[in-house]
């Protein structure tokens, strides 16, 4: 392999990163050296099985890397193993009211690293060793059409980020088009079960799973006093109240998943 070549596939198993790994497998895009999961352990039960079937269709290596479980850290950081809660929980002032949001590190800690690291690892390098002079290595996004906004230069100057959904054109629907035009079942959305990003409709999908909800319930309470200052409360939903007593049939005030995810790596 060389080293100026080397072709990833950012796969995050849902829609968008599936059909670019299925289009590749047709020969509709270049193919990649391999493709790479990052795995939360906190997928639900639905990606991960379909994560194993893509498995079946796809003729190069996918290989599946992990930083750790997302949702027992979430809990270990909120009773002090680690200094901060990773995932852009909400928060609201008990005194005066005032909401907030927690920063978002999780994207960065959970997908973006484990991906590079791995990376590193197919260039042949070893911990701390530099990169060679000249290597360049292609890291292929399932971003689409209708999520430009989410498109981003790769801070390791090596790594160049491409998106051929969007050199295609192809938006979201356009993606789902094809699966089903290429007789191929439909990808679940993929996101961490407990996602504060998640719209209402997405909520309501996750509590259909009663054991996934089950556990999306005992985390929004656990993370009540995440923070360091004892006025705040923490919430998953942005309404600011248990998760457990929301309507989701009511007006969606969650923020956009997609808009918000500055790193284009996860639900794509």
């Amino acid at each position: 392999m060389c080293l100026t070549d080397l072709r990833i596939l950012s796969l995050g198993a849902g829609v968008q990163s599936s059909t670019v790994a299925l289009m590749m497998e047709k020969g509709l895009i270049d193919k990649p050296d391999a493709a790479i999961f990052a795995d939360t352990k906190s997928e639900p039960k639905a990606v991960m099985e379909w994560l194993e079937w893509l498995k079946t269709q796809l003729s190069f290596a996918l290989h599946i890397v992990s930083r750790g479980n997302l949702r027992q850290d979430t809990v270990d950081a909120v009773h002090g193993k680690y200094k901060y809660v990773t995932i852009p929980v909400y928060t609201v002032n008990a005194e005066t009211g005032k909401k907030g949001l927690l920063r978002r590190q999780c994207t960065a800690d959970y997908k973006i690293i484990p991906v590079n690291k791995k990376v590193r690892e197919l260039l042949g390098l070893k911990r701390y060793q530099h990169v060679k002079k000249g290597t360049e290595v292609e890291m292929v996004m399932g971003i689409s059409y209708d999520e430009v906004s989410r498109m981003r230069t790769n801070q390791i100057k090596y790594i160049k980020n491409q998106y051929p959904l969007v050199d295609l054109k192809m938006r979201r629907q356009d993606c789902i088009n094809w699966m089903e035009d290429n007789n191929y079942p439909k990808p679940p959305r993929s996101a961490c079960t407990f996602c504060p990003f998640h719209s209402n409709e997405e909520w309501l999908h996750v509590k259909q799973n009663k054991s996934e909800w089950d556990e999306v319930v005992e985390l929004d309470k656990a993370i009540r006093h995440a923070t360091k200052r004892p006025e705040d409360e923490v919430f998953l939903h942005s309404s600011c109240k248990p998760i457990d007593e929301i309507d989701f049939e009511k007006k969606d005030p969650q923020l956009n998943m997609f808009e918000n995810e500055c790193e284009g790596m996860c639900g794509v």
